[in-house]
């Protein structure tokens, strides 16, 4: 047997009687730990201004709170606001939260994502995303039309998170009658204690069932053959219930799919089924719902996910859950301007959200792939913060519409370093959204007003002025929305051969507006989508960014204009917003940045992979096994002088021929450049 494992079992409150799960709402609230101390949370919430509420993992926390205050009348001075760290959490709490609360979603309980809006004028409790929030903040700076904004997931420190905290932190000076709750499941309480003014922390003791932690006895030297073998000797030797395996990403969750299937195919009848249920970001909705489906009796169901099923979806029936100790993780270089896709150990934190995932509807066993000793001494606490490992660009340019000039004095929990923050006030000002003082220009402002990364708002806005914006609206909504091609594992050259058929000689960005003016042609079809292996879900939602995008384009009186056929506008408008992304093709294979000059390569999926143009744009690149540049677009190399005079030049350029000139074009400064009044408020700050 590959993993052996030695028993632990969870000292948080481990019940001896197990509970029915066949319960009525009310009886279902009234199971759950939070609910005995009830009385006791509204009162600390009515005598601390904040207040720290930790408790494990289901037990209540997300669901309940809102409606304890809402029954305490605290929804008579305002709206009540819980944040979440991911969409599908804000959807599936606010859900679950209206169906208790007896009103439809979107009445009295509603949810705010970006680009959708499921809210009335009746709302009292308001699920949303912390980047929603922030939003709402640059908006409305002191949260008016709120009485109580409740942190969710806290731990998870997401970038916008981080930033709240600070924005908060502030606001509550100026508003003594507005009360902030910060949650967590996990134990570093006291931090947060100690950055909101040494509040009071209340602690809701144990979690609704108990789980038995199980580590290996040894460390294993493959976790994914270690992973398959575990689920397979759950399956044969442990009692009736379903199994949870965390993988970091579709490629190993694919392949563990495949293995399993052949596995449960070799041993024929004699042993019971195994429905094996695949969960990761780009899966078309219609198969990521089939996790929820009741288990049929006499069989098993596996689904193996990434941890987007940590804390965001709730499955019922797992009983199992299977942890390598492994997840991907993005770290942003900004000397590089890199995203590298990392997989790295996970922390002690998520190590336990994910133990926990096997208590919240019957007892319990989480299999650890790594041992107690590695837990201990190799695992962190906590996760990096995400502000402290990605790119800061559209947080910079919010802080700065808010009147956050001087971002390396702002009291965040944990600073991310000047260096990130100082590329990223680089980043705008090249782009015109700052000037050299370091101040928000008339366009920086403009930008600031779509909830879009910089760069994507400066090329819509130029669309405007270059009278193809009918068209850039469309590409963008398409980047927002993920990969929009699905690729089954059984089908794979067949989703080729199709995904072919839409790739345009300009580029990646022209060849997502064809997919979607071809459904557009099919009158938005559902089963043209299956066809062609696209996914209908992505489509839609591209449908609804883009109607966001038009309010606000609306709003601001900006020309919506269709180029028709001249592609040449809107691949200019694209270089308008990622000039800094150019790459020439290098003599010796790939291609090379022209500001970082690093070697990159276009990805295999790329509609330019096999004509591998001269010069092009990017919209990101990311390290896996190799650098890949994606979403690229063909560019002619004087558009560069042109769009951005203050990066690019070409010397002498009346001496020369036109092969010569492009051939001749550089950065104006190296990376490392900086208006001379940004290292003066270094200094200050």
């Amino acid at each position: 047997m590959a993993a052996e494992f030695s028993l632990r079992r969870s000292t948080s409150a481990l019940m001896n009687m197990q509970r029915s799960t066949k319960l009525s709402l009310p009886e279902q609230r009234q199971s759950l730990p939070i609910y005995e101390l009830k009385n006791e949370l509204v009162q600390a919430v009515m005598n601390n201004q904040v207040l720290v509420l930790i408790g494990e993992t289901g037990c209540g926390k997300s669901t309940q709170v809102p409606q304890y205050l809402a029954e305490a009348g605290y929804t008579t001075k305002g709206r009540i606001c819980c944040t979440q760290p991911r969409r599908v959490a804000a959807i599936s709490v606010a859900k679950r939260v209206a169906e208790e609360f007896g009103c439809r979603l979107g009445e009295e309980v509603g949810y705010a994502i970006r680009f959708e809006d499921c809210t009335g004028p009746d709302t009292l409790i308001k699920y949303m995303t912390d980047g929603m929030l922030l939003r709402e903040i640059l908006i409305d700076a002191d949260l008016s039309q709120y009485s109580v904004v409740m942190l969710d997931e806290a731990h998870e420190r997401t970038v916008h998170t981080d930033v709240l905290f600070g924005l908060l932190k502030l606001l509550l000076r100026r508003r003594t009658d507005l009360r902030l709750i910060v949650t967590s499941a996990t134990l570093d309480s006291e931090k947060f204690s100690e950055y909101f003014f040494d509040c009071n922390i209340f602690t809701i003791p144990g979690r609704t069932f108990p789980v038995e932690i199980l580590y290996a006895k040894q460390p294993e030297s493959d976790y994914l053959y270690a992973s398959l073998i575990t689920v397979m000797q759950i399956h044969l030797t442990e009692p009736e219930g379903d199994i949870l395996l965390f993988l970091t990403g579709q490629e190993e969750i694919d392949y563990a799919c495949q293995c399993l299937y052949e596995r449960m195919k070799s041993l024929g009848n004699d042993v019971p089924d195994l429905i094996i249920l695949p969960v990761y970001g780009v899966l078309p909705s219609e198969l990521q719902s089939r996790i929820f489906e009741p288990t049929p009796p006499g069989k098993r169901k596996v689904v193996v996910a990434t941890n987007i099923a940590e804390a965001s979806l709730t499955v019922d029936g797992i009983v199992y859950v299977v942890d390598p100790g492994f997840a991907k993780q993005n770290f942003y270089n900004p000397q590089q301007g890199l995203d590298s896709l990392v997989i790295t150990p996970i922390s002690q934190a998520s190590a336990k959200q994910r133990a926990g995932r096997a208590g919240r509807t019957g007892p319990g066993k989480c299999y650890c792939l790594y041992t107690q000793s590695a837990f201990h001494s190799e695992m962190s606490p906590v996760s990096i913060p995400e502000i402290q490992r990605i790119n800061l660009g559209m947080t910079t340019l919010t802080m700065k519409a808010m009147g956050i000039n001087d971002l390396l004095s702002f009291d965040f929990m944990d600073p991310p370093s000047p260096h990130a923050l100082i590329f990223a006030m680089k980043q705008l000002y090249r782009l015109g959204a700052l000037d050299e003082e370091g101040l928000l220009t008339k366009l920086g402002r403009k930008m600031a007003e779509f909830p879009l990364e910089p760069p994507l708002s400066k090329m819509l806005l130029a669309s405007v002025d270059l009278g193809c914006s009918d068209e850039v609206l469309t590409i963008i909504s398409m980047i927002q929305t993920g990969n929009i091609f699905y690729r089954p594992m059984e089908k794979q050259a067949q989703a080729d051969q199709k995904r072919v058929k839409f790739f345009q000689p300009e580029g990646d960005h022209l060849t997502l507006l064809t997919v979607y003016e071809a459904w557009k042609g099919k009158n938005f079809s559902g089963p043209w989508c299956f066809e062609n292996f696209v996914q209908s879900r992505s489509l839609r939602r591209a449908q609804d960014v883009k109607k966001q995008l038009l309010s606000i384009m609306d709003k601001h009186k900006l020309d919506v204009v269709s180029a028709g056929k001249n592609f040449t506008k809107i691949r200019k408008a694209i270089a308008a917003g990622f000039f800094f992304h150019a790459a020439r093709k290098d003599p010796q294979g790939g291609y090379r940045t022209l500001v970082e000059n690093q070697p990159v390569h276009l990805h295999p999926g790329s509609a330019l992979f096999q004509r591998q143009p001269d010069w092009v744009i990017y919209h990101e690149q990311v390290m896996t096994t190799k650098v890949y540049i994606h979403d690229v677009t063909a560019i002619s190399p004087e558009w560069l002088v042109e769009l951005a005079p203050k990066l690019f030049k070409v010397p002498n350029p009346t001496k020369m021929s036109k092969r010569k000139r492009e051939e001749r074009i550089e950065p104006l400064y190296d990376r490392h450049h900086e208006p001379n009044s940004w290292r003066l408020s270094k200094r200050r700050a």
